[in-house]
């Protein structure tokens, strides 16, 4: 047999091999959707559907326009609350069904993973309980959950300590002033002192400075993943000089410290622990993992999320603040029954304004809008399919199913017909309307095993910010141009700042 006569052989073998699996997986898939009684969600109309090169464009120029969000609400009203399209040959169901959501996020949890999440942060975070699944993933996150107890968060002193160099920096002749860009130093600064044992330093860190060398290094590669998340896999393939940069100036920081602390650990012998000693999560995590790397990426897995939670919801609060003085009013009269001293953990749980406040601002702008997973099998949906749109929905191995937060807290039919309101009452026992009871359609921290670890540390850190503004200034005014757009970072913030004018109390 010649060896032409062998390759056109093993050409034909191969390409039979690829029709035949073609044919199997359409088999079984069939046979799956019959055995589940599952019907296809409607279609998201594109006009053609393996590319998807319509979609891509609508998308890029709603994220340069900064109102993405948005047009995802526009686009599942106008559609339905579980749809399908295909970008880049992918099959992708969305969704804002709270049914189906648990399902992902919960009840058949171990069916999905984070698809290629590692491609798109892995260079900046290495592997960390962000970017892992499975029993790496489990190890991981029972790591890092005690680092959150109420324990170790109900401690304020830390947080008091930061905020007195912000306020040092507000002025208080009523010019304006971006309280974004502060937040993001402040909570920059508590998350490496509670993670590394040392601040950075971003707050009033020179031009120049290591501080603001990190603090810009971070703030960039932290603002590319929105991009890398959308290109998955494709990352490797697409270089990105400064994106590299910039996660080397962030690893050399982080480095450091790792190393100072293992080398004190080294020299000095062990202290016993006591109340009044400074709890240090590096210090925790040390006590399983010894190699280096690792702890630089546990640790740069934590601050990546934690930090830009606390400081986008603080953003998101004072600009919606801003623009309500009656709900600033009402927020200042609770927070004077503290008669000016400064609050404790328990103080700041009894405010139970303050907590309808920042229910109400994380309905509206979740930390995370969007999110997604991956089908690892041949899996389920349990509503969104067939005409009346309530039948069970195929979702194939390798499909992407992604779940609209910011656009699931704002459907009417569970918060009312002002559910694109500003309204904190709505999560007072007294409401005038039904006591709100959204269950899996309010979950701005995610839910099932993979809720966010940090929530209490954020609601924290961010409570206590906003009593201490509200005992320094009796007026917040809005400096704002313009309406509220979305800023997509890692997490979500106010795309054009937070500009105030604030008059001291």
């Amino acid at each position: 047999m010649s060896s032409s006569t062998l390759l056109l052989l093993l050409c034909a073998l191969s390409l039979f091999y690829l029709v035949a699996n073609i044919i199997l997986r359409k088999i079984t898939a069939s046979r799956f959707k019959s055995h589940h009684s599952c019907l296809d969600p409607p279609a998201l109309p594109q006009r053609e559907r393996i590319i998807g090169l319509d979609l891509l464009k609508s998308g890029a120029a709603a994220v340069k326009a900064k109102n993405s969000l948005e047009c995802a609400v526009r686009r599942i009203e106008s559609t339905a609350n579980t749809y399908s399209n295909t970008i880049l040959g992918l099959n992708i169901i969305t969704t804002i069904d709270p049914a189906n959501i648990q399902t992902i996020l919960a009840q058949k949890f171990s069916d999905y993973d984070l698809g290629g999440r590692i491609h798109a942060w892995g260079p900046l975070v290495g592997k960390g309980v962000f970017t892992s699944d499975g029993p790496e993933w489990a190890h991981r996150r029972a790591m890092i959950r005690p680092n959150f107890s109420k324990q170790q968060v109900a401690s304020l002193g830390m947080f008091e300590r930061h905020f007195g160099h912000l306020l040092a920096l507000l002025p208080r002749d009523g010019s304006t002033v971006d309280l974004q860009k502060l937040f993001f130093s402040m909570t920059l600064d508590s998350a490496t002192e509670f993670l590394f044992g040392q601040s950075v330093g971003a707050q009033g860190a020179g031009s120049g400075s290591e501080a603001d060398r990190f603090q810009r290094a971070f703030d960039f590669a932290q603002h590319q993943m929105p991009d890398r998340n959308r290109l998955g896999v494709m990352n490797r393939f697409i270089p990105n000089a400064k994106f590299k940069a910039a996660c080397k100036v962030v690893h050399a920081w982080a480095d450091t410290y790792v190393e100072q602390w293992l080398r004190s650990r080294d020299l000095e012998s062990p202290k016993p622990n006591s109340e009044n000693s400074k709890y240090v999560c590096l210090e925790q995590i040390a006590d399983q993992v010894q190699d280096p790397r690792q702890l630089r990426e546990e640790m740069l897995n934590v601050l990546l999320a934690g930090r830009d939670t606390t400081a986008g919801l603080l953003s998101n609060t004072f600009h919606v603040l801003s623009r309500h003085p009656d709900v600033w009013e009402k927020l200042r009269a609770e927070v004077d029954t503290l008669e000016g001293r400064l609050p404790t953990y328990e103080d700041l749980k009894s405010l139970k304004y303050l907590k309808c406040v920042l229910c109400e601002v994380l309905r509206l702008y979740p930390p995370v809008p969007t999110n997604a997973r991956c089908a690892k099998v041949n899996t389920v949906l349990p509503t969104g399919g067939g005409p009346t749109r309530t039948s069970p929905v195929f979702v194939p191995k390798g499909s992407i199913v992604v779940y609209s937060i910011y656009a699931l807290q704002r459907r009417q039919d569970i918060y009312g017909p002002t559910a694109k309101q500003f309204i904190p009452e709505r999560w007072t026992s007294d409401s005038p309307d039904d006591p709100l009871r959204p269950g899996w359609g309010y979950i701005p921290f995610s839910g099932g095993p993979r809720i966010c670890v940090g929530q209490q540390y954020a609601l924290t850190e961010a409570s206590h910010t906003i009593v201490r503004m509200c005992q320094n200034f009796k007026e917040l005014q809005s400096r704002d141009q313009g309406p509220w757009k979305e800023g997509l970072g890692l997490t979500l913030c106010s795309g054009e700042g937070t500009h105030v004018g604030l008059v001291p109390a």
